[in-house]
């Protein structure tokens, strides 16, 4: 396949990111549920690409299975397309690979590659972060696509029915409906707030969580300190950690446990980058400041106090 860069880029660097849907593509053949695992896949790639001020190009998928079902793929490549238009990418090509013996009849898996481009001088990088730069973290959707092999244990070990409410005093939606939630395409509305103000960092929260995702892109001698209670965690995760009796460290760790991305920005633009974000119908807080520290590699620190940071009205 073959795709030129587009022509308003002067000086275009090009960004790649590949990945896959973990074993929550386990849950989606279990409940034999496919139209939207193809979504997840796309997410997980430019999610990533994105993070450096990339807009995604185009986007390549691999599919592999025991034994083809038209039907399945059929679903699992709308669901690709799907998320290609939501990332604004082009779907340009992708492999589809039949190897019984390899894999059983009925199980497939999935790997997804995006390539975007973004201007030399405009490529986010941590040296733009410091001391006093807010946090705001952005609302996922679910558990995204990762920390399944946790969840699916949990599920096993209690026998736990899918369709059962996640609350079940209330009609909430089912554990099924809440686990195969499409992980949230961020693009546009970072790439937006990048355009329109200084954002000196975006970090997508996947595998490790806030406490391993945020120190990525923070510079030497600096500290994210993260208020746990800024936000509004999604009912699943609740239950999850009820279920599986999980500490807090290891939520924050393992799961989004609801931000699925995170911008770190200059204080004075924190209530228009929110506010940008829930135009796009992206619920968006501060969730934390970065402070200076001696410690030379970055880190995560919690707290369940409220959030002070002058010279901008609390969230």
């Amino acid at each position: 396949a073959l795709m030129s860069i587009p022509s308003k880029y002067k000086n275009p660097i090009l960004v790649s990111g590949t990945d896959g849907v973990g074993t929550k593509l386990k849950l989606a053949i279990d409940t034999q549920r496919y139209d939207t695992i193809g979504i997840d896949l796309v997410a997980m790639c430019v999610n990533d690409i994105v993070v450096t001020g990339a807009e995604p190009l185009f986007f390549l998928d691999y599919y592999a299975t025991g034994k083809l079902d038209n039907d399945i793929a059929e679903s699992v490549v709308k669901g690709i397309a799907d998320g290609c238009v939501m990332a604004g990418a082009a779907l340009i090509g992708g492999e589809t690979a039949e190897m019984p013996g390899l894999y059983a009849a009925q199980d497939f898996d999935l790997a997804g590659f995006s390539v975007g481009v973004v201007e030399r001088d405009a490529m986010l990088a941590k040296g733009n972060v410091c001391k006093g730069d807010v946090i705001i973290g952005l609302a996922s959707s679910g558990a995204h696509s990762n920390g399944y092999s946790l969840i699916r244990k949990i599920i096993s070990h209690h026998q736990i029915d899918l369709q059962q409410s996640i609350d079940e005093h209330h009609n909430s939606q089912t554990l099924a409906d809440a686990l195969l939630q499409p992980t949230r395409i961020y693009v546009k509305p970072v790439l937006q707030a990048i355009k329109e103000f200084d954002v000196h960092a975006v970090a997508h929260i996947t595998g490790g969580g806030l406490t391993e995702n945020i120190p990525r892109v923070l510079p030497a001698r600096t500290k994210a300190v993260i208020h746990t209670k800024s936000w509004q965690r999604l009912g699943i995760f609740d239950w999850l950690q009820q279920q599986g009796q999980i500490e807090d460290d290891e939520m924050l760790r393992t799961f989004n446990c609801g931000i699925g991305m995170v911008m770190v920005i200059p204080a004075v633009h924190r209530d228009d980058v929110i506010g940008l974000l829930k135009r796009e119908n992206i619920n968006a807080w501060q969730i934390g400041l970065i402070e200076s520290c001696e410690q030379e590699q970055a880190f995560v620190e919690y707290s369940d106090a409220p959030i002070n940071c002058p010279n901008t009205s609390q969230v």
